[in-house]
């Protein structure tokens, strides 16, 4: 019998910090994420530079404290994996070199660790069963897609956003609103004491057979509604009914889009299994409304718990998936900001 293999794994493909120690049986010993929210937050969203810079101080400690959490040590580390796309450039670099060189001194194998891929792993990580095949939904700050995935390593591109993705849009539309960042929950809290009807809001595409987003417009029809024509003198609303009207308006078009484009994928591909991963899919009007879809459609949701939507390490366990087929990294990988 072989012994078992433990890996260490990294992310700092945005603006989290992780480090995570699995095993080749796909148990999760350790899971830590430094987050970077309020180094960024008085600027509305995440600054590239100070993401990197914060990446290279957090890195190591990190690393150790997913060690010590797994009660190991790098000695035991059998296989590095590292997230080396997509993402931003600089921050992905601190990742993959790290990662380098710890296979390199630890004499063992680096696999390079596709990022949205991983988002759907995390369902497969949170089922504890094989998912596949499956649609996945990737619904995040950067990315908005739908895939067809007949494995884990098997990912169609059956389409995604023109524009911003969905989560983008949530922290555009939270400067809008003067909610801070990140936009994500601060529209949800925001939108539970409002009226989701009280403003109809475009949604994009949602009558098109195309499986595209757009989420762009959207987010224009929130600035107008918020301050009229004059946006230049534009100020956010202050709390109140009118705010967090336009809160649930606007959260309501984006469930309604992401939930109609994943039945129309459904019923093209034929799939029953819809798995959904990535930072908006933690939206708890979204997950009820995909819950409700799929219940009328006989098809199966799979979504992490909210540890495993955001960006995590963790989810970088599609890495043993690489490792049973002996597909490793290069030891001049590269980090490759563009996927999509």
């Amino acid at each position: 019998m072989n012994p078992m293999t433990h890996f260490l794994a990294l992310e700092t493909s945005c603006d989290e910090t992780a480090a995570a120690v699995f095993t080749d049986e796909l148990r999760v010993l350790s899971s830590v994420v430094a987050s970077q929210t309020d180094l960024h937050a008085r600027f509305g969203g995440v600054v590239p530079e100070i993401a990197s810079r914060a990446h290279l101080r957090n890195l190591l400690p990190v690393v150790n404290e997913a060690l010590v959490q797994a009660n190991i040590s790098l000695k035991d580390i059998g296989c590095v994996a590292v997230h080396n796309t997509p993402g931003l450039v600089g921050a992905l670099l601190v990742g993959v070199s790290a990662a380098k060189a710890f296979a390199f001194g630890l004499g063992v194998p680096l696999i390079a660790v596709n990022h949205v891929a991983s988002h759907i792993f995390a369902c497969r990580l949170a089922a504890n069963r094989d998912i596949f095949p499956c649609l996945g939904l990737v619904v995040s700050g950067g990315h908005t897609a739908l895939f067809r995935c007949d494995t884990a390593l098997s990912l169609e591109l059956l389409g995604g956003t023109r524009d911003d993705a969905a989560g983008e849009a949530f922290d555009k539309v939270a400067a809008i609103l003067g909610l801070g960042f990140p936009g994500g929950p601060a529209v949800e809290r925001e939108a539970a004491t409002g009226n989701p009807k009280a403003h109809h809001f475009p949604r994009a595409f949602i009558d098109d057979g195309r499986l595209e987003f757009s989420f762009s417009g959207l987010k224009t029809a929130v600035l107008y509604a918020c301050h009229g024509q004059d946006v230049k003198k534009s100020v956010p609303p202050g709390p109140g009914q009118k705010r967090a009207d336009l809160a649930a308006s606007f959260q309501a078009a984006v469930v309604d889009v992401l939930t109609m484009k994943c039945k129309q994928a459904l019923r093209k591909t034929g799939l029953t299994r819809l798995a959904v991963g990535g930072g908006v899919s933690a939206n708890k009007p979204l997950r009820a409304a995909l819950e409700a879809m799929c219940a009328k459609e006989g098809a199966e949701l799979v979504i992490p718990p909210l540890n495993l939507c955001t960006d995590n390490a963790a989810m970088a366990a599609l890495a043993v998936e690489k490792w049973k087929r002996n597909e490793f990294a290069p030891a001049d990988l590269d980090a490759d900001p563009n996927w999509l």
